[in-house]
């Protein structure tokens, strides 16, 4: 606006300007528009290189170099400033977190914990004893034999045997959780990790079908249950290892054929624990799977694990013994 009104008061003062006609060439020729220039830089306060000559005449403008003169706050106060311009959520990403809830190293000597599994290893043993056993009656026999003593012993060692290497294994397990969340990704590990009984009373509420209910409890029990698996390998052929150099250590007289039949059978029974657990596996999926379809979300789904787990055993053993009759 300077500008313009510097133009005026020229044209008013020179009257052969005002009577010159100015054509298109006149009015966007390079002269006419460097002079325009040059006096609206002068109206406005002079141009940044006349400064020290001029000095800043007229109201302030922003210059080129504005950004030096801002405040040290000003970029900091622009969300404030501005925060209204977009009013909408869709500018906000919001990430899935996933929680790993990681339970203690030591969570199997736990009083709950240590005396349910105290107590089916004691029922396991020691319910066999209180079978009825059939008597062979004698008329001819006048003296009755003594009753034969029932051994409360060997149960007892079988008993202690056993809760050591469930708490082993469950150990095993807590560590092979810790690997895991911090060798895989985090997704990964969530998936690991997270309670499979929760997750199918979650999923039942989605209004799935029956066909793709069984299979996404199925496969997040696979998931879940895979841990559980391989902590029961590991301390399976640590055992079998074990006992496989004991028997080489301490039997110094054995010849070379008996040590490698030892290494065989070591091998064999590597491979039929890796068998039994991974049938394990796939029975406690799949029966986890029915049950909670059939019967309850959440129980369903962990009892069919359990029955599946050990329906998978039963039948490796089955077909074990089955191999064994036909040879």
């Amino acid at each position: 606006m300077s500008g313009i009104a510097i133009l005026l008061e020229l044209w008013r003062k020179n009257p052969n300007f005002s009577t010159k006609v100015l054509n298109s060439q006149d009015l966007f020729s390079t002269n006419f528009a460097v002079s325009a220039g040059v006096a609206a830089s002068f109206a406005s306060g002079g141009t940044l290189a006349s400064r020290f000559l001029f000095g800043n005449v007229g109201s302030s403008i922003a210059y080129a170099d504005a950004g030096a003169n801002l405040a040290d706050d000003f970029f900091t106060k622009l969300p404030s400033i501005y925060g209204n311009i977009y009013p909408t959520d869709g500018l906000k990403y919001v990430t899935k977190q996933y929680p790993n809830e990681l339970k203690p190293v030591y969570s199997a000597f736990k009083p709950t914990a240590f005396g349910l599994c105290a107590l089916r290893s004691l029922l396991m043993f020691y319910l066999p004893l209180l079978e009825p056993r059939p008597k062979e009656e004698d008329d001819f026999d006048l003296l009755d034999e003594p009753a034969e003593k029932i051994d409360l012993i060997t149960p007892l060692k079988k008993s202690v045997k056993q809760i050591v290497r469930e708490t082993t294994v469950v150990t095993t397990r807590r560590v092979l959780e810790r690997i895991a969340v911090h060798y895989v990704s985090e997704q990964v590990a969530w998936k690991i990790l997270k309670d499979a009984s929760r997750s199918a009373s979650r999923k039942a509420g989605r209004g799935m079908s029956s066909s793709d209910y069984f299979y996404s409890v199925s496969k997040t029990t696979f998931r879940g249950h895979i841990l559980g698996c391989a902590a029961a390998w590991v301390v399976q052929v640590g055992i079998e290892i074990y006992n496989c150099l004991y028997s080489l250590i301490s039997s110094e007289e054995a010849d070379k054929v008996d040590k490698i039949e030892r290494v065989q059978l070591l091998g064999k029974k590597i491979a039929g624990a890796t068998i039994r657990c991974g049938t394990s596996l796939i029975f406690a999926s799949v029966v986890a799977g029915i049950g909670s379809t059939l019967i309850h979300p959440s129980l369903g789904q962990r009892f069919g694990c359990v029955i599946g787990d050990l329906a998978g055993q039963v039948f490796v053993a089955l077909m074990f013994i089955s191999l064994e009759c036909r040879e």
